[in-house]
């Protein structure tokens, strides 16, 4: 009997583990079933790939969707929609709403509001408090759970465990890697005075290098002393990376896309309170650095660290203005036009954005672009040159700091557990995602 398939994706160029080749993807029952020369007349339905590059599914690692609690600014549906026109095909969920995801019920019922409105696959973190600390071990193991986000200072929301005591507790309860929001609060309340009225430019004055590194190597003494893997999330200055380089046993690191675009102080002066984000944009010296750990395997993941907030809010004067902006929908395209001027291989973009993922987070069955693997795979135009527009972003809160910002590398399609979710900028059919899968829960009970 002739073996068929769902869909077949016909002509493209494949990047994966094997390279940079041409190549036909078949899948079948939501899996990648066949890779190579497979036979148009076997799939249900086909897809032209000529001309298009087909990668295994982007993996945004680091979103905030605001749901519960803070819906006008963003809700899961509207998050993931924009996950999907920009080519993202699974998101790690933060904790930071209103109430905060730090309980089992919480992490379930985000679970239950993603079913059927939810384009992308979805993982949620549940967030560590001082209140939760001996449940920690049990909610990182809950099905759809991506893990113990930490903020170590202050940021969006109410969650924050700035003393070495409870943050040792923390690392002892649990074994999976925890994300960690490194800026040393103490300095940060020290250092507010530093904050000038009307002018965003100062944000990384008050937030500075110091409260940064500072953070980030108590987190690592605590993570030896305890034996916890962490992940430390959107680093930001040279001398974190430096530091870093040193304890890649133990910490994985991340970075963004607009801490690799965007620079201090034109940001500042272009865009004012728009630009204003935790850790800060800073100078050019720490975006070159950043690049140069992007080059060197430092960083193993770019999350965009999507934070929307109404342009309403972003509005008022400087401080009293949100840290956050829109990321989830530009990130594919902002890294592909990196890719265009020769600042990252293809190669290195795969890595960063789905083989990262699967490797550090232990993902089962996402991540790669291997028969066996869940059928989702981002479809991009190399050559396509397009300006990014407020109009195209999908967020309730309707803004980009890219706006204006032509680009050439755009996502031409989604496809999640084999259903084409977006093409040429057009959603197709109901949300179809589901939650992500990790090899250290899947045993869990």
């Amino acid at each position: 009997m002739t073996e068929t398939f769902d869909v077949v994706i016909k002509g493209g160029t494949i990047v994966n583990h094997n390279g940079i080749g041409s190549g036909d993807v078949a899948i079948r029952a939501g899996r990648i079933a066949a890779i190579g020369d497979v036979d148009a007349a076997r799939g249900a339905r086909v897809i032209d790939a000529r001309g298009l590059h087909v990668l295994p599914g982007v993996i945004d690692t680091q979103v905030h969707f605001r749901e519960p609690g803070l819906e006008h600014k963003e809700d899961l549906e509207s998050g993931a929609r924009g996950a999907v026109l920009g080519g993202v095909t699974g998101v790690f969920e933060m904790p930071n709403t209103n109430p905060s995801t730090t309980t089992a019920q919480a992490v379930a019922d985000k679970i239950i509001r993603a079913h059927g409105r939810m384009a992308c696959n979805f993982a949620f973190y549940a967030g560590a408090a001082a209140d939760n600390i001996g449940n920690l071990g049990s909610l990182e193991r809950l099905p759809g759970c991506a893990g113990i986000k930490l903020f170590m200072g202050s940021s969006t929301g109410s969650l924050l465990v700035a003393e070495d005591g409870p943050i040792r507790e923390i690392l002892k309860n649990g074994t999976r890697r925890i994300a960690v929001h490194c800026e040393d609060e103490a300095r940060l309340q020290e250092r507010k005075a530093l904050r000038v009225e009307g002018d965003p430019a100062s944000h990384p004055v008050w937030r500075d290098v110091e409260s940064a590194l500072r953070a980030t190597t108590r987190l690592v003494a605590l993570a030896r002393e305890t034996g916890r893997r962490i992940h430390v999330l959107h680093v930001t200055t040279l001398e974190e990376m430096v530091f870093l380089a040193d304890h890649r046993d133990i910490a994985s690191v991340e970075t963004t896309p607009q801490h690799l675009t965007l620079v201090a102080p034109e940001c500042y002066q272009q865009l004012g309170t728009f630009a204003q984000m935790n850790p800060p944009i800073r100078e050019a010296r720490h975006r070159d650095a950043l690049w140069n750990a992007v080059r060197g395997g430092i960083v193993d993941v770019i999350g965009s660290d999507h934070a929307p907030h109404t342009r309403e809010e972003k509005a008022k004067t400087y401080p009293a203005t949100p840290s956050g902006m829109t990321g989830v929908q530009t990130l594919v395209p902002i890294l592909l036009d990196h890719v265009h001027h020769g600042r990252m291989s293809l190669e290195r973009f795969v890595d960063l954005t789905s083989h990262g993922a699967q490797r550090i987070f232990n993902l089962a069955g996402k991540g790669r672009l291997a028969i066996g693997y869940d059928g989702d795979l981002t479809i991009v135009d190399l050559k396509a040159q397009r300006m990014i527009e407020d109009s195209w972003i999908a967020s309730r809160s309707g803004w980009t700091p890219f706006a204006g910002k032509k680009v050439t590398g755009w996502p031409k399609g989604t496809i999640v557990g084999g259903h084409v979710a977006m093409w040429e900028d057009e959603l197709i059919g109901p949300p179809q995602g589901k939650p992500i899968r990790f090899q250290e829960t899947l045993l869990a009970r």
